[in-house]
């Protein structure tokens, strides 16, 4: 059956219906069929685009339906343009960290809804410490803190105190310095007490945004709330979280339809709270324990390689996630084409990097180590980065975005960047790696363009050799 919808959409509305209209999608969808015939009006988006504005979520539906060669090249050329333009060379490392999974929900996607037949686990404090100590090791410095939906087995409380410990526990290397947090949505008192706890970004994934589909893809629990789900970031914006993170779980729905309604989530968000997502993830559906994915509608690489370089034309400032359910060799595919964020030697199972005997949530595809991860990603010119200090010196929400949008967020980050490779270098790295990050070193810090910074740069990474920690612009 198909849904109803006779209301009018409203990017401003605080109503899920009317932000995220579906009769506006269906309709920017049939006219993008027909537009992207034009080469030369594409031609006008991408070049629009290439000024590094963004695209309106009806202009960007248009690129989701090209399909000449040279005009997707063009693309993807831009999209490569606009990451460099605005977040230079560096990528950003972190881990998730699974501390739960006991779940209410029925979600027929995920290898931990609530009927599946699996022992439950949820890690205590001397427990988390160890996997907060593994972490350390590998010399993460930000997690993404994962948890299913349990009121009774996993209460707001208890994330509280899972925070409060990781951000309290230090090892002989350091410290996790950002964590951000990924659990169900919840209230705007919850939101505030996360704030108050220190959470770095706030990220819920809302699958899908074709309603008919959402409903059906959960079936149960409190999940199944379409309006309650889609209004979550709303309230935790409300309570003061400057930073939120948004993203679909491709293939369960037509990626066309997904990727048009994120953009208008990001409208929305612009439109009500005057700053968009600070960072869009793009996962794809992957087989876990009790799904068929024949339910479904995969994706191919080459509509994954469009998902990531549209969405860095439309939404040029936000951050593009991308997770180790890709292998290496497209992973690094992906983030020649706009990703600045990407996740290494994960574990998607709680207690997973002390232990591994719990079942993971899904399976992961990239298995290398940050050490290996990091080498891979300078031998092809970027800059790893385990920086924090924007989060860490107040450069959040509007702040930050300020910076994104006029293109200048990399003349603090590539500093930054600088400083924590070398930090990683002096704490983790091997032979190869100190000689690889002192030759990144080397070069990228004379691009850094403020005299002043570049000589306080050269005195931080002296400083860092010589055992100190944690500089930061």
């Amino acid at each position: 059956m198909k849904m109803a919808n006779a209301v009018k959409y409203d990017p401003k509305s605080a109503l899920a219906d009317e932000f995220m209209n579906d009769a506006e999608i269906v309709s920017v969808l049939e006219k993008a069929k027909e537009l992207a015939k034009d080469e030369a009006y594409v031609e006008s988006l991408i070049d629009k685009a290439a000024g590094y504005g963004g695209l309106s979520h009806r202009e960007a539906a248009v690129l989701t339906y090209v399909e000449e060669p040279r005009l997707l090249e063009k693309i993807y050329a831009v999209a490569r343009d606009i990451k460099s333009h605005i977040y230079g060379k560096r990528i950003v490392l972190f881990a998730p960290i699974y501390v739960s999974d006991y779940c209410v929900n029925e979600c027929v996607y995920c290898g931990y809804h609530h009927s599946c037949d699996m022992k439950r686990k949820r890690l205590t404090m001397d427990e988390l410490r160890q996997e907060v100590d593994v972490l350390e090791k590998m010399g993460h410095k930000r997690l993404a803190l994962e948890a299913g939906e349990d009121p009774q087995n996993c209460p707001i409380e208890y994330i509280l105190e899972c925070l409060d410990t990781i951000y309290k526990h230090s090892s002989e290397n350091g410290e996790i310095r950002r964590v951000n947090v990924n659990i169900a949505a919840t209230t705007v008192e919850n939101y505030r007490k996360l704030k108050e706890a220190g959470i770095g970004t706030y990220i819920l994934f809302q699958e899908t945004y074709h309603k008919e589909t959402y409903l059906k893809v959960h079936p149960k629990g409190p999940k199944h709330n379409y309006e309650y789900h889609t209004t979550a970031h709303d309230r935790a914006m409300e309570a003061g979280i400057d930073d939120v993170g948004i993203g679909v779980l491709y293939g369960l729905y037509d990626w066309h339809y997904d990727l048009t309604a994120s953009f208008m989530y990001a409208e929305h968000l612009e439109a009500v709270h005057g700053v968009g997502p600070h960072t869009i993830s793009v996962p794809r559906i992957k087989p876990a324990n009790g799904v068929d994915l024949s339910l479904y509608r995969p994706i191919t690489d080459d509509e994954f390689k469009r998902i990531v370089a549209i969405t860095r034309l439309a939404v040029p400032y936000t951050g593009i996630i991308i997770s180790t359910r890709e292998d290496a060799g497209f992973r690094e595919e992906l983030i020649s084409l706009g990703v600045s964020q990407t996740s290494a030697g994960s574990s998607t199972g709680v207690g997973g990097y002390a232990d591994g005997t719990q079942r993971p949530q899904f399976e992961v595809a990239d298995h290398r180590t940050p050490l290996e991860v990091t080498k891979s990603l300078m031998r092809e010119g970027y800059i790893p980065s385990f920086c924090t200090a924007c989060y860490r010196s107040g450069r959040t929400g509007d702040r930050f975005m300020s910076l994104a949008k006029a293109g200048q967020i990399c003349n603090v980050c590539q500093p930054n960047a600088l400083l924590t490779l070398k930090e990683y270098s002096v704490g983790y790295g091997d032979e190869e790696f100190r000689k690889m990050a002192d030759a990144v070193i080397a070069r990228e810090v004379e691009n850094i363009p403020n005299e002043k910074i570049r000589v306080k740069t050269r005195e931080y990474l002296q400083r860092i050799e010589n055992g100190e920690t944690d500089f930061r612009f």
